[in-house]
């Protein structure tokens, strides 16, 4: 192999392997520090930059850092990233005058956002310090779209959505509340906007056309229209008996709002086993505390109307065969059961529709009847009309519905200003020695063995008093102290110079996890077997050192099992390893090299 290009930002991100899960790239061992330290507002501003919203995803993130955590390698559970960042924004100060400076001369552009959701609102929060005059037009009296629509109350307060989004509007963003765009052919010509945002979120519930739907409709929700209508206070009761179709985080979301709203036995049908569900893993532990059922292998027939009333659902029983890849490879049916309910909520998936874009603009459908955008600069097939979040690519979650407006921000400033939207600064790495003395670090590399803290909970008893109740109730300072101790500081990373290296194997002899290797150097393939320990992640990179002048070797290290303990570093007689910090740089629209001309007008 030829030795590894430490150059390309992408080669030490994807080793901090939290960071390169996160869709938005959230520096998180960076803000985990300042936790740490007890700097909770600048913590905050780290987590801000990227995510824009720490409050808000602090709650109800999806969380795909937490998978990617390398302390899961060493023990079972990893750092609770996801919690640590509520607790930047629950301990935080006043951080207002800390944001980008907003000019007072703007910058002679307008552009428009439909939909005042997480994807608009980063739009937004990125362009108004450009000088853009940013309008924002949202349906329902009040923005935060699906996050305060779907969210139920007791998982994300309004509060915080208040707060995050508020800020946003204080930056100078322009809310048109209870304005729903009926025309994009009236807004693209009569609005006066240089570009438009489509931020419009999923916003129709998928239906499930069976036998009874019709007669018993008075008594079937949709689901996501049904949190909405709880949300803005329409719907404040239920039956007794609740049946959820669906395992998504929709759903987990629907049976946790009956139960406060006053139904005493909740089940959720499943079609099939529970490694097959959409829901996260810690959304389904939340639903079985407060005692919701969860059925699996039950596939919906029809609902049973009798009087004109709703009585239930009957359901084929289904078995599958799984192969070890865990595939399923045969479906059968086993008889069927009946369900009795007084309610059923339909949450079985969301769809994107568009009914107000006028299909003669030059904005091309796909055979989904789903406009067709560019996954990179998220312009659509007309030029100057933009789309994110879920009314870009389907339902995700927050924090892509997040980059998709970092990135659409991106292009529209180029378009703007008559640049292309395809050119774009790529990320850079910046690297730092930790060394302070031979073998003296300015950073803690000793493990701690402390287990993963669990969040503490309302009690049962207190949390169904009131739909609004936070249910989790956060760390304290001394509790999130505990916690981030955990982390391994992934970014600062073992960094080899092959020139000074002397093969004395003082660095394998001592790695605990044996990631280091002297051997003869081959193709990846031959290398991988070689190792102290076989390599057999190989979606995560091999480090390979030029020859080691002694005997032509090179050092391979196993980035997959490394925990960055710097005990290499500690022990080299020659300082051949090093422990520096990757800083990796990950551009916004603010960032790019045109961005020059709109800031300079701050000083005019």
């Amino acid at each position: 192999m030829n030795p590894t290009d430490t150059s390309q930002p992408d080669y030490f991100h994807k080793v901090v392997d939290c960071q390169w899960a996160c869709p938005a790239h959230t520096d998180v061992p960076e803000y985990i520090r300042l936790i740490a330290q007890g700097r909770f507002t600048d913590a905050y501003l780290v987590n801000r930059k990227s995510n824009v919203f720490p409050g808000i995803l602090g709650r109800v993130c999806d969380r795909p850092c937490e998978p990617a955590c390398r302390r899961g390698r060493v023990e079972k559970k990893p750092v609770a990233i996801c919690r640590l960042k509520r607790v930047a924004a629950d301990h935080k100060d006043e951080f207002l005058d800390r944001l980008p400076p907003i000019p007072q001369i703007k910058n002679g552009r307008k552009v428009a956002c439909i939909g005042a959701g997480p994807a608009s609102l980063t739009v937004a929060n990125d362009l108004l310090p450009l000088g853009y005059e940013v309008t924002v037009f949202e349906q329902f009296g009040e923005p935060g779209g699906l996050m305060r629509t779907n969210i139920p109350s007791f998982r994300l307060p309004q509060g915080v959505l208040d707060e995050e989004i508020g800020a946003i509007v204080k930056m100078g963003a322009e809310l048109k509340l209870g304005h729903k765009i009926e025309s994009m052919r009236g807004l693209i010509e009569q609005g006066g906007f240089d570009a438009v945002f489509v931020g419009s979120g999923a916003p129709k519930g998928k239906e499930l056309n069976l036998p009874g739907r019709k007669e018993g409709g008075a008594n079937i929700h949709i689901g996501i229209t049904w949190l909405e209508s709880v949300a803005f206070d329409h719907i404040k009761s239920i039956g007794e008996n609740v049946l959820i179709i669906g395992v998504g985080n929709t759903a987990m979301d629907c049976c946790r709002s009956s139960l406060r709203l006053g139904a005493k036995s909740v089940k959720v049908m499943a079609r099939k086993p529970r490694q097959f569900f959409k829901a996260s893993e810690w959304e389904l532990e939340d639903a079985e505390e407060e005692n919701v059922q969860i059925v699996v292998n039950r596939s919906p027939k029809n609902f049973v109307v009798e009087g004109g009333k709703l009585k239930g659902m009957t359901f084929d029983v289904m078995e599958y065969e799984v192969d070890a890849k865990g595939r399923i490879t045969s479906e059968r049916m086993n008889g069927e059961e009946f369900f009795p309910a007084d309610d059923v909520i339909l949450a079985i998936g969301q769809e994107n529709a568009f009914p107000w874009i006028e299909r003669d603009l030059g904005i091309e459908f796909d055979k989904w009847d789903v406009p067709k955008v560019d996954s990179k600069t998220h312009e659509s097939s007309r030029k100057g009309v933009f789309f994110g979040g879920d009314a870009a690519f389907g339902p995700k979650n927050i924090i892509w519905a997040v980059e998709h407006g970092h990135q659409a921000a991106i292009s529209i400033h180029q378009h703007c200003q008559g640049l292309p939207v395809t050119e774009r600064l790529a990320p850079g790495v910046n690297l730092q020695s930790r060394k302070m003395g031979m073998h003296e670090w300015s950073y803690s590399n000793e493990y701690s063995a402390v287990e993963r803290r669990l969040m503490p909970h309302v009690s049962l008893k207190e949390r169904f008093k009131k739909i609004n109740i936070e249910v989790e109730l956060g760390f304290t300072a001394d509790q999130a102290v505990e916690e981030v101790q955990r982390c391994l500081n992934c970014d600062v990373q073992t960094v080899f110079d092959a020139k000074l290296c002397i093969e004395c194997d003082a660095c394998i002899d001592i790695c605990p996890v044996d990631c280091l290797t002297m051997t003869p150097n081959g193709e990846e393939a031959d290398l991988r077997t070689r190792l102290k320990a076989p390599a057999k992640n190989v979606t995560q990179a091999l480090y390979v050192s030029a020859p080691l002048k002694h005997t032509g070797r090179v050092m391979v290290k196993d980035e997959d099992v490394c925990v960055h303990c710097g005990l290499c570093a500690e022990r080299c007689p020659t300082a051949a390893w090093d422990m520096q910090k990757s800083h990796v740089k990950w551009p916004h629209a603010a960032d790019q090299p045109s961005a020059t001309a709109a800031a300079g007008l701050k000083s005019a």
